[in-house]
């Protein structure tokens, strides 16, 4: 079952999308770009399905449904088409959202996302399981997320417990996506790189960019470069 997201809408213009992180809300993540593009756009921050304000539990099918969430929540606010931009598992949902809907996107940034699969991905799966399993013991950690999510965001946690969770097959390549692309990533993280070589072999209208002293979450370990590069992107996207 789909939902209408729960959504923020600030400014006007050529409307933008922004993804949020896991566990994160629309009015808590990209807070330094929604202010620096409502100038120009109508920045438009849902929430994805189980984080804040979108209550829903079930996590079974997690990045179809949310692709189709904001289908439904785009034609809720009468969008025909929208600059999708996401991090991490908003990117991963932007990354679903424009190839099942590719009249729905003019453009897509992504960032945050692992190409291809490490091969010391079991490794790297287990210490996310042991860190998740460490922040559900910290009873102030615990009530935050409480304060900020309507559902029950733990599910989200326990859908991550699967070694399969993560869409490779998605991920590896952008073949079926024809409205420009830009992929960002930060330096720090080597498996995540690899990014800025794998995607514009096969793709002409692939854009990328390495953000030096920034990690996984580039838009906050970075916040004026990355910006900078994302309006550089969509003023010139479509025309480099």
């Amino acid at each position: 079952m789909t939902l209408i997201l729960h959504t923020e809408v600030l400014g006007s213009g050529e409307p933008i999308v922004f993804l949020h992180t896991g566990l994160q809300t629309g009015l808590l993540d990209f807070e330094y770009q929604r202010e620096y593009f409502k100038n120009k756009f109508k920045v438009i921050l849902p929430d994805l399905r189980g984080h804040g304000k979108s209550i829903e539990n079930d996590f079974s099918n997690f990045f179809e449904d949310s692709a189709e969430d904001l289908l439904e929540t785009l034609e809720h606010l009468e969008v025909e088409s929208a600059h999708i931009v996401g991090c991490s598992l908003g990117a991963l949902v932007g990354l679903y959202f424009t190839k099942m809907y590719p009249h729905k996107a003019k453009s897509l940034c992504i960032s945050g996302v692992l190409p291809v699969k490490p091969e010391n991905w079991l490794e790297l799966h287990n210490e996310n399981v042991e860190g998740q399993t460490q922040l559900l013991l910290q009873e102030e950690t615990v009530r935050y997320f409480d304060s900020i999510h309507m559902s029950d965001w733990k599910q989200f946690l326990y859908m991550g417990r699967n070694e399969e969770w993560y869409p490779f097959e998605e991920t590896k390549d952008l073949d079926a996506i024809a409205c420009p692309v830009l992929y960002m990533v930060g330096e720090g993280n080597k498996d995540e790189t690899k990014g800025a070589i794998v995607y514009p072999l096969t793709k002409e209208n692939v854009h990328v960019s390495i953000i030096p002293f920034a990690g996984h979450l580039i838009h906050s370990d970075q916040t004026e470069i990355y910006t900078k590069v994302l309006e550089l992107f969509l003023n010139k996207g479509d025309k480099v």
